[in-house]
């Protein structure tokens, strides 16, 4: 025994930190965790989850105008803001119940306050200090909101949780996910959207046609997407709000979401004191083993800053807690790993995109792609359309990458997403038989590469 309170703190109850804590408690460690926000963090309160639900609430708009065309009547569709926002708060508050049970019941002690580090084995809650042989950093990130004239004005992604009621119109600033989810998310629930972009296309760091694609459908559904385009100023009008560009174009709504990235949440920890090294963003610098320079400190996840997804947070944390309490290692392998972006329709991808392929393999890539109409729009009168694309290194066959828009596509990667990290070459793919009639088995039907 330790004359340490804990032989291990963790700071942040999200994905991350909820999963090192009770696999570690498991193993018969003395675990503490502190929280001063909710249980499940960003994932479970202001991420994944409650978008996702409004995901699947968005796409009904597309639903009722597709049951036309397969012989439904249906009345004039209304929306209830206050219904899909209640309902949603029931389902968060059910997710943080389940969270607390695994915690309790795995024995883990659940601190409801902000922990400050004090120095390498201890930490502040209140009025209380706590030791601890090993702390956990895995406080995750938090939405960056831009200093411009105005900012006073702007919302960010956690606030669209939790409004009192949709705006008519909304612009959101950013090109990423949650800029490009909330857009479809917003158009959808028939608010008139404006997606401002200070790059040449959405999506940075995804494949380019997958780029191309997604913003052509985007307007197809009805949202302005205005790309190279950067906000300098933000003014409160009679009318809403007024945005004026770089190029002098002002852009009128009554609402105004920057979704232009998130940073480390460190702020408060006392990582400075401590002297816990940083990165010029805040991040926390770790090696190999998710060690900081102060040998007993920990950090994954988002406030890492390394890929911001909750499946890498959790599969870190399983890692660090093998790493530190059992004779197994199950180190995290980095390469390939699936995602998706639940826009309308859904982007889902994994493995190389062709520019990363061209760049390891140069003239070594040979690149299979196809854009159809999906079975279901060829009736339902929307004009939808999916794209698939696959990479496949010419002089050994192996597949390098999968990307798709269209419907469930990130159902579909996630199975795509095993065979690229078993190897598998596109004569595996050629030799499976497909699932007739599903847009998957165009995977395993091309055969003509258009380069």
């Amino acid at each position: 025994m330790t004359n340490y309170d804990y032989d291990l703190f963790v700071i942040g109850a999200g994905s991350g930190g909820v999963r090192a804590a009770r696999m570690a408690a498991a193993l018969g460690v003395r675990v503490g965790i502190a929280e001063n926000r909710y249980l499940g963090g960003t994932c479970v309160n202001v991420g994944c989850v409650p978008k996702k639900l409004f995901v699947y609430a968005a796409h009904f708009h597309d639903d009722f105008a597709a049951a036309k065309g397969f012989g439904w009547s249906v009345g004039e569709p209304q929306f209830d803001w206050a219904t899909l926002r209640q309902q949603k708060n029931q389902e968060i508050e059910r997710l943080q119940g389940i969270y607390g049970n695994l915690l309790s019941n795995s024995g883990v002690t659940v601190y409801d306050e902000q922990a400050q580090l004090l120095d390498a084995h201890s930490v502040q809650i209140g009025d209380q200090k706590l030791t601890a042989e090993r702390i956990l950093i895995a406080t995750g990130g938090w939405p960056v909101i831009p200093d411009i004239p105005g900012k006073e004005h702007i919302v960010s992604s956690n606030d669209m949780f939790a409004l009192e009621a949709l705006p008519k119109r909304l612009v959101i600033v950013g090109g990423g996910y949650i800029a490009v989810e909330f857009a479809g998310i917003m158009n959808g629930l028939g608010v008139e959207t404006t997606l401002c972009c200070r790059g040449d296309k959405l999506l940075r760091g995804f494949d380019d046609d997958i780029r191309d694609f997604v913003a052509q459908e985007m307007r197809k559904k009805g949202i302005t997407i205005l790309l190279d385009s950067h906000i300098e100023a933000i003014h409160k009008s009679a009318g809403g709000y007024q945005l004026i560009t770089d190029s002098k174009q002002i852009l009128v709504a009554d609402l105004v979401l920057y979704a232009t990235g998130r940073s480390p949440n460190t702020a408060g920890l006392g990582l400075e004191a401590v002297g816990v090294a940083t990165t010029d963003i805040g991040a926390i610098k770790i090696n190999a083993d998710y060690q900081t320079n102060i040998p007993s400190i920990y950090a994954l996840g988002d406030v890492t800053h390394h890929i911001s997804l909750t499946p890498v947070a959790t599969a870190e944390a399983m890692a660090l807690v093998n790493q530190l309490y059992t004779d197994k290692r199950t180190p995290v392998d980095y390469d390939n790993i699936p995602t998706a972006v639940f826009c309308q329709p859904n982007v889902g991808t994994v493995g190389l995109t062709e520019a990363e392929a061209r760049k390891r393999f140069a003239d070594d890539v040979v690149v299979y792609k196809s854009v159809f109409t999906p079975m279901k729009h060829t009736l339902s009168g929307l004009g939808e359309k999916t794209l698939m694309k696959m990479l496949v290194q010419g002089s050994t066959d192996k597949v390098l990458g999968i990307h798709m828009v269209g419907s469930d596509a990130g159902e579909i990667i996630q199975g795509m997403a095993v065979a690229i990290r078993a190897g598998a070459t596109k004569a595996v793919f050629d030799s499976t038989i497909g699932i007739h009639p599903t847009a998957a088995e165009e995977f395993v039907t091309m055969r003509t590469a258009v380069q």
